[in-house]
Parts: structure tokens; C-alpha cells; sequence
């Protein structure tokens, strides 16, 4: 029994030296694994892009400095293209700094067994240099930065039948500055390859077809300026149509399109503009086959701009399609660009003489008499009176104009001599502006008023010139 428990006694003492043994060979292997990699990079070390496991600075050095010199830069542009930029072509080399030391003496050394396996990177940017010159003369030389498309962002385009978004240019231009970083970034930490695409070196557009608010507005913007609306100005014609339509749209508080009243209300200024003829200079041919420029009076048309404005808004928001006359505050007798038509009264101020044509063919012609106070311009007929009392004076015919003027007889006066053109006024002689029926109006004969005044309707226009 006690030879047994010696036995057991010794073995125990075998494997409690055994275990010692190993611990101290284990404290021997860690204690000379520290001291090692104080020395040399822990194993799956990459400085560089190089693999530097196991080696000491002055190998390390010795690498880069070799790999530097082979070291070739892929330059992979759009398109899958690629070019490439060599250490000779910008003078790079590898320049010792001390910077791979430091590197060396931080890696944590006393964890040296857990690195087996591991991958670590390390970028030495200092370690390199190379000749700015030549670096920025190779850029310019790439072919990339020859020839370059820009970029151009989606947009909205009016395509005939409707509105489409046009998708965006994606092109082909460089930013250089970005370009010049990540080569230079490349250069000195030796990566193998820079790609321009997934680097952010292009200009690329801000907006794109898919973009949210582009497909947005492109939605509104159909269903917005869906109708056609034409104005009729007898031989011209305006068209209100998406193209039109798109002008006058602007954004609520939420970002959405909608009708712009006052840009509608431009519109309508743009048409009276143009269409309004009250008081406009008009080139009139005489009886006597002359050209006058005629400018002034009360004749012609008006649009009633506020009610215009408030109708186009109701016929645009409710998609009316329609032929439709713009509401006026004023009208005339004919709506062409000759808007006096060929009925009308013509005074020839100068000549003394009065024609009333009726489509074209004259109804009247007679001798009158005026004075210098009577106003040049067209006018419309007012009013149409007989047995009317003027400046004290009854008259048989009246025709009324010009807020106070008229076309009247005088039964007091005695027409004499041609008649479409001469005349005698007993103890007046030629001096009619002393004559208080004549200051500012038309007289005509007594035998002629009758006639006149049949020829002639109220809205009848009176072209006055001198």
C-alpha cells in the first residue's frame, strides 16, 4: 500500500514539472515573440500595398523602395476604359522619412500570437515623393481629360403631343481637382488602381429622370395645361396651349404646381397690348386714294382686362377647350387688323369735305364746315338726334361724337359753289372759329344733312383728319 502511494506521489510530481516545464517554455516563446516584433512587423502586415510580414524596417524600406520604382497607377475611366500612369512619368520615388519606423514600433507587439491570420493595412503616405510638374503634365496628357462631354441634368420638355422628361446626360467630364487627389492619394499609399467612376471624379448631373420632384412636376404639368383655348380676332388668332400654359404656373406651399392668376393677368395685359385699338395711330386711305396716319379718339376696341383675366383662370382650371372672344369693355365695328371696316363717315378737315361710305361705296359725299377747334382722330357715334338745340341754335340733324362734338345742319348758313369743296358764308367771310356752332363740330349743308343722317348708325365710326 505505501509503495503504491509513492508511486502516486512521484508521478504527480512528474506532471506538476512537466506543466512547469511548459509554462516556462510557453513564457520563453511570448517573452521572445515580443522582443521580436519590437524589431519586425507582426505577421499579415501590408504597408503600402506591399506584404511586409516578418520583415525590419530596413527591408521593409529596401521593398518599397523596389516596388516603388516597378509602380504602375491603373487609371480606369467611364466606359470601362483605362489608362495608366508610371513611376518614371511623375518621378516617383521612395523616400525614407522614419515614417515606417514609427509604423513599426506602434503595432502592438505584446499581442504578437493573435496575429496569425490576420490582414492589416498600413498607408505610408510620407514615404514617397514624386515631381508636381510632371505629375500635373501626365493628368493633362490623359485622354480623359481631352474632349469632355458635361453633363446635363433631366428635364422636362414639351414634346408635341405632351410633356415628357428628357433623361439626363450623363457625359463624360472630369473634375480636375477631384481627379488630381485621388491619383496623388493613390500614388503615395501605392494602390494599384484608381476608378474615376466610383472615386466621384466626374461631374455628374444634379438632377436625375427618376428624381422625385422632376416625375412630380411633369405629372402636374399634363394635367395642368391640358386644353386649348383659341382666341378669335376675326383674321388673327392667339392660342393659349400647354406651351403657354406652363408660363403661368408656380408653386403653393407644399411645392405643388398651380395657376398663377397674375401671370394670367399678364397674359390678358400682353393681349390688350396688342388687340386694344382705342386711341391707336391707324393708316387710313383717303376717298382720294391717299395714305394719312389718322391717331386718337374714343373709337375702337377695349378688353375689360380684370373679367378676361377671371374667365381664361375658370377656362384653364376646368380644361374648356374652346374658341372664344376675349370680354370686352369696349367694341367696334369690325374686328380685323382694319378694325374701321368699310362703313364708316370720313372727314376731310383740310378739303372741307364729308363721305359716308356704306360697304365700301359712298352713300354721301358733301362740302362742310369746320374750325380749327374740330379734333383729328376716330370716333364712334354717340347718339342721333333731330330737331336738337346746339349753342342756342336748333338744328334739324345731329350726330353726336368726341363727348360733346357733332356732324350737325345750320339752317342759318348758305351753302354756295361746289359743294365737295367750296362754300360762302355771308358777313362771315372765311373766319369761322368767331362762330360759336361751328367751334369744334361739322356743319354741313341743309340739303345735304337729310342724306348724312340716313346713311349713318349709332357705333358708326368717324374718321377725322387733318
Amino acid at each position: 500500500m505505501a509503495e503504491k502511494e509513492t508511486k502516486m506521489n512521484t508521478g504527480r510530481k512528474v506532471l506538476i514539472g512537466v506543466i512547469l516545464l511548459l509554462l516556462l517554455l510557453t513564457a520563453a516563446a511570448y517573452g521572445f515573440g515580443v522582443y521580436y516584433f519590437s524589431e519586425y512587423f507582426l505577421p499579415g502586415s501590408f504597408v503600402n500595398g506591399f506584404n511586409c510580414s516578418y520583415m525590419d524596417q530596413a527591408g521593409t524600406e529596401k521593398l518599397l523602395e523596389q516596388e516603388t520604382e516597378a509602380y504602375v497607377l491603373a487609371v480606369q475611366t467611364r466606359g470601362n476604359g483605362q489608362e495608366s500612369i508610371a513611376a518614371d512619368e511623375i518621378g516617383l520615388k521612395y523616400t525614407s522619412d522614419g515614417s515606417v519606423g514609427e509604423l513599426l514600433h506602434s503595432q502592438n507587439r505584446f499581442l504578437w500570437f493573435l496575429s496569425f491570420g490576420q490582414h492589416k493595412t498600413y498607408k505610408v503616405p510620407s514615404s514617397v515623393s514624386y515631381d508636381q510638374e510632371l505629375l500635373e503634365q501626365k493628368i493633362r496628357s490623359l485622354n480623359c481629360m481631352k474632349d469632355n462631354i458635361a453633363p446635363v441634368d433631366a428635364r422636362i420638355e414639351d414634346t408635341g403631343e405632351k410633356f415628357e422628361i428628357i433623361p439626363e446626360t450623363v457625359g463624360t467630364q472630369v473634375n480636375r481637382e477631384r481627379l488630381e487627389e485621388e491619383i496623388v492619394k493613390a500614388v503615395t499609399t501605392g494602390d494599384p488602381a484608381v476608378n474615376l467612376e466610383e472615386d466621384g471624379c466626374y461631374d455628374n448631373p444634379q438632377v436625375y429622370e427618376d428624381d422625385e420632384r422632376l416625375v412630380r412636376d411633369c405629372e402636374q404639368m399634363n394635367e395642368l395645361t391640358d386644353v386649348v383655348i383659341t382666341y378669335d380676332f376675326s383674321d388673327r388668332k392667339e392660342t393659349v396651349d400647354r406651351s403657354v400654359i406652363c408660363g403661368w404656373l408656380t408653386r403653393d406651399e407644399n411645392g405643388d404646381l398651380m395657376l398663377d392668376k397674375e401671370k394670367i393677368s399678364a397674359y390678358v395685359a400682353s393681349l390688350g397690348e396688342k388687340y386694344d385699338t382705342v386711341g391707336s395711330s391707324r393708316t387710313f386711305e383717303t376717298y382720294d386714294n391717299r395714305e394719312v396716319i389718322v391717331s386718337g379718339g374714343d373709337y375702337g376696341w377695349v378688353i375689360d382686362q380684370e373679367k378676361e383675366t377671371e374667365a381664361l383662370y375658370q377656362a384653364v382650371a376646368e380644361k374648356k377647350t374652346q374658341v372664344r372672344e376675349p370680354e370686352y369693355s369696349q367694341k367696334a365695328m369690325s374686328r380685323d387688323t382694319n378694325d374701321i371696316g368699310y362703313t364708316y363717315v370720313e372727314v376731310d378737315l383740310p378739303n372741307h369735305r364729308l363721305v359716308v361710305y356704306q360697304n365700301g361705296t359712298p352713300a354721301a359725299d358733301t362740302g362742310i364746315i369746320s374750325s380749327s377747334g374740330t379734333p383729328a382722330g376716330v370716333y364712334t357715334v354717340q347718339g342721333m338726334d333731330t330737331s336738337a338745340e346746339v349753342n342756342g341754335k336748333t338744328v334739324n340733324y345731329r350726330i353726336s361724337f368726341g363727348g360733346g362734338l357733332g356732324i350737325q345742319d345750320d339752317p342759318e348758313l348758305n351753302f354756295t359753289g361746289d359743294l365737295t369743296g367750296g362754300y360762302e358764308d355771308p358777313g362771315l367771310g372765311s373766319d369761322f372759329s368767331s362762330w360759336g356752332g361751328t367751334e369744334g363740330n361739322v356743319v354741313v349743308p341743309s340739303d345735304q344733312a337729310a342724306l348724312v343722317f340716313q346713311n349713318v348708325t349709332e357705333d358708326m365710326p368717324i374718321v377725322i383728319y387733318k
